[in-house]
């Protein structure tokens, strides 16, 4: 914050005021005939974000890098759904996006910024391509949809929504998943800054992030979509690659991640995590932060 930024300035009231408050309405109202972008929408999550949002007459943009998936997901959700192809590390892809959304719908009311890649290895061992790539899909991808559909959505004047995911890897770090655990921070972090950005210029806009723990999703293996494909990570890469799997093979339903974040909406949850796990992976690591000490990795359930 600047240093002549006053103390008594309106906005900043606004945003002390705001601080503590939890909304116990629905930020978004009536959800039925509103509309919804979903990126990361052909598979896992993304697929179960939009098959939910569509049974509750929603419009919904199904957004994915694989159109062929994208367009498997509209079909399986039916009702108003529309597939697009998109690259979201592409900032003119999403703009083109946000364009045609506008275009065809005249407004977006919930903003789910979902998509993301997996990449493992050793920090030193990965190379610049790698770091792009999972940075270019999980941080940048939230960047652009924020740039390209915020302004707009504050300027429809509607109340609306934006959940970025994370991950609990967002809060917590393990050893060999470098690229994967930097990109998460970076998006609980771009969240976190969005949420104080929209309440200091009291948006009626609100701004969530999605931490799932162990979700039965394909993440350890996204990097069959990575442009090119899928790179020689090497042995330890390929191991935790494998284990991953495992951990998200033992976890809930996608399906149950969609009613978990419209209540973490409702309840005015800026945090909206899918085990109550998450309290004791933050408590363990922050007091090991307060000791000044590494914090250790906990068990991912």
């Amino acid at each position: 914050m600047p240093a002549n930024f006053p103390i008594s300035s309106p906005i900043r009231k606004n945003c002390a005021s705001r601080r503590t408050e939890r909304r116990t309405d629905m930020p978004l109202g009536s959800l039925e005939g509103s509309v919804a972008v979903v990126t990361g929408a052909g598979s896992g999550i993304g697929r179960a974000m939009v098959e939910h949002y569509a049974s509750l007459g929603m419009g919904v943009v199904a957004a994915d890098i694989d159109g062929a998936a994208a367009d498997a997901t509209a079909k399986a959700a039916g009702g108003e759904v529309v597939a697009m192809a998109v690259d979201v590390a592409s900032a003119d892809e999403v703009e083109s996006l946000a364009e045609d959304v506008y275009k065809r719908w005249g407004a977006v009311h919930l903003l789910c910024n979902n998509a993301g890649v997996f990449q493992a290895g050793l920090c030193w061992q990965r190379s610049v391509d790698d770091w792009d790539w999972t940075l270019g899909v999980n941080l940048y991808g939230i960047i652009h949809g924020i740039k390209h559909f915020v302004p707009r959505m504050l300027a429809g004047g509607e109340p609306g929504h934006v959940v970025n995911t994370s991950s609990v890897a967002g809060f917590v770090a393990a050893p060999f998943t470098g690229p994967y655990n930097v990109s998460k921070v970076a998006a609980f972090s771009m969240t976190e800054s969005l949420a104080h950005d929209l309440a200091a210029v009291g948006a009626e806009i609100g701004a969530s992030v999605l931490c799932p723990s162990a979700i039965r999703t394909q993440i350890a293996y996204t990097d069959r979509v990575r442009p090119g494909g899928p790179t020689n990570e090497g042995e330890d890469a390929a191991g935790v690659r494998q284990s991953l799997f495992a951990m998200t093979e033992s976890g809930i339903d996608p399906t149950e991640v969609p009613p978990i974040v419209l209540k973490g909406i409702a309840d005015g949850d800026f945090l909206i995590a899918t085990k109550p796990s998450y309290r004791q992976q933050i408590q363990t690591r922050f007091d090991a932060l307060l000791d000044k000490g590494l914090p250790p990795t906990p068990v991912v359930d």
